[in-house]
């Protein structure tokens, strides 16, 4: 069971030991200084989830915020919150046929703008998982590299403070197959994204 994304450390650790010293010298520094290093820890969560025993399931916690598409595929795009979960799960399972990183911008994830955004493409094939960065998210970290096996619902990555995910379907999915629509709250892990 893991209680946090790996990077809850890297982030939290030193600002826990600055509060700590900042609290000798002036204590409502060092009193805020260890709230954020909880709002640190809690936005690093990384709770078990129970995924449905068959459809395909959310990659992100958020909203749905893109549904287009392109060419004869169909974006699903979620936008992540800092409240959100942003530990990032498979939707399918299956391999990973590569992972590339691509650097680019740091636009708010919910604009048209974010698509120059830096990202990781997760590619199993037949569908991929883009993890794009956000105006505040700095960091993407993947769990999966290329030629690993991963079941549904899986853990494949995190990003660092507020992003959005983007699921490119297969072929044969198009919008009559969908059981989700723009607005939409989902669960990584745990929501259905299909009917079946």
């Amino acid at each position: 069971m893991n209680a946090f994304a790996p990077g809850a450390w890297r982030y939290g650790l030193p600002v826990a030991v600055v509060g700590l010293v900042g609290a000798a010298l002036w204590l409502p520094l060092g009193v805020a200084l260890i709230a954020l290093t909880g709002a640190v820890f809690w936005f690093h969560r990384d709770p078990e989830r129970t995924t449905p025993a068959e459809g395909v399931v959310a990659p992100a916690d958020g909203t749905v915020s893109v549904l287009r598409e392109e060419g004869d595929r169909l974006r699903l795009g979620i936008f992540m919150n800092l409240h959100h979960v942003h530990v990032n799960r498979a939707p399918y399972g299956g391999t990973v046929e590569a992972v590339e990183h691509s650097p680019g911008g740091h636009w708010p994830a919910f604009t048209k703008s974010s698509d120059r955004n830096e990202r990781l493409r997760v590619d199993f094939g037949d569908h991929e998982v883009v993890l794009v960065a956000g105006a505040v998210a700095r960091r993407i970290h993947p769990y999966v590299t290329e030629g690993v096996a991963v079941d549904r619902g899986e853990r494949i990555g995190h990003i660092s403070f507020s992003s959005r995910v983007d699921l490119l379907l297969p072929p044969e999915v198009d919008r009559s197959d969908l059981a989700v629509s723009k607005g939409d709250a989902v669960r990584a892990g745990e929501t259905p994204l299909t009917h079946h």
